[in-house]
């Protein structure tokens, strides 16, 4: 036969007594161990009162389980204080195990909705997402509060009212660390001041935002900025589009041509497509210089793991680019070279780290499903906590 505790998963109790009442089991139950004071510790107590609890558990079927217990109400001779006696695996004041409030939470994490999971096991919405929440604080007060060693910097649209959100992402273990409301310099001052173990981050990843930059360098002393890759080529195509149509205008709007001019040289698909942009490219010859040129530098920043010597060459290549950029007549390639002449540290450290912030970005689409699930989010907190549990 199967002991108490192998039935109720709970340690320390004995089944005195099974009621059927048909869609609920009751089962009074005893608590066998030892009472102590819960303010000194005291064994020297005496009866004061007696009470009986009623409290929902865990099932093992379809029909809803109670426990029924005999609680006392026991006067300390120690500390002359009374108190209510306390149950293991179940707090104070609630009608539910921990092990029950437990299951629900899992079940809503589940995708279960609160009216769906309310209605099966008898208990309100409000209750449901109230001990949701109760879980999600707890699974976050068990999370590593220090800061990663490589951090990942970026931002995401939150709602219209608040704004925009910085996420703070451990690129090394693939999780998010925070989230943040807001962000320009005013509104991360004081979460990043608080921060607990910034002398521990040796690189952040981030994208080309002056604010931010100001932030790593002033909170981050032992970090190393690397430019994400993904937005550094981005910015050199929306400069090359923008001198395109500089130079035909109506050239540019083709879809067709567009697509084509985009691609890398290596991406195009067919004979038909490289010789259909050949052709075009001969018609402007200025422009197919731009194009070539633009070609060299997304191969040169397109590298990867290379040595402190191959690094030197392409700091030399890339230094030859800016200058040519910034000699140009054409105003979007002359800002073009502005940005990657202030950038060009925080660049050439690309070709030595390999991380960026495409797991970042990943998260991000994590982040608007959690809020397409929830038809979206009024309170930040609630986001945030659910954000750092979910994506962790």
């Amino acid at each position: 036969m199967f002991s108490s505790e192998a039935l109720l998963g709970l340690p320390g109790y004995e089944i005195t007594g099974i009621e059927d009442l048909r869609c609920l089991v009751r089962i009074s139950v005893r608590y066998l161990g030892e009472v102590v004071c819960v303010r000194c510790g005291s064994l020297d107590l005496r009866v004061k009162d007696r009470s009986y609890r009623h409290v929902r558990h865990e099932g093992c079927g379809p029909r809803r389980l109670e426990l029924c217990l005999e609680t006392r109400k026991w006067f300390c001779r120690g500390c002359c204080r009374s108190f209510w006696q306390r149950f293991p695996g179940i707090l104070p004041c609630k009608r539910a195990t921990e092990a029950f409030r437990r299951s629900v939470s899992l079940k809503h994490w589940d995708g279960i909705s609160r009216s769906r999971l309310g209605h099966r096991e008898g208990i309100g919405v409000a209750t449901v997402e109230r001990w949701f929440l109760d879980y999600l604080r707890r699974k976050s007060k068990e999370r590593w509060v220090e800061c990663p060693q490589v951090l990942g910097i970026d931002e995401h649209f939150f709602t219209r009212r608040q704004g925009y959100a910085t996420t703070f992402c451990d690129l090394a273990n693939h999780k998010v660390f925070d989230v943040v409301l807001g962000r320009s310099e005013a509104s991360l001052e004081g979460y990043l001041g608080r921060m607990k173990g910034k002398d521990r981050v040796s690189v952040v990843c981030m994208d080309l935002s002056c604010t931010y930059r100001a932030l790593v360098k002033k909170h981050f002393p032992n970090a190393r900025i690397v430019a994400d890759r993904f937005h550094v080529i981005r910015l050199v195509n929306h400069h090359f589009l923008n001198s395109w149509k500089l130079l035909d205008l109506q050239g540019s709007r083709s879809r067709g041509l567009v697509s084509l001019m985009r691609r890398h040289e290596w991406n195009l698909k067919s004979e038909e497509q490289a010789q259909r942009l050949s052709s075009y490219l001969a018609q402007h010859p200025a422009l197919e210089q731009i194009y070539r040129f633009k070609q060299r530098l997304v191969n040169l920043l397109l590298q990867k793991h290379c040595t402190a010597q191959q690094c030197r060459k392409l700091a030399g290549q890339f230094l030859t680019a800016i200058r040519q950029l910034l000699d140009s007549k054409l105003a979007p390639l002359v800002a073009l070279g502005e940005t990657l002449n202030s950038w060009q540290e925080e660049i050439a450290t690309m070709w030595r780290f390999t991380k960026n912030n495409g797991i970042t970005e990943g998260f991000h689409n994590k982040m608007e499903t959690l809020a397409r699930q929830a038809y979206g989010f009024r309170n930040f907190e609630n986001y945030r906590l659910r954000v750092r549990v979910m994506c962790s």
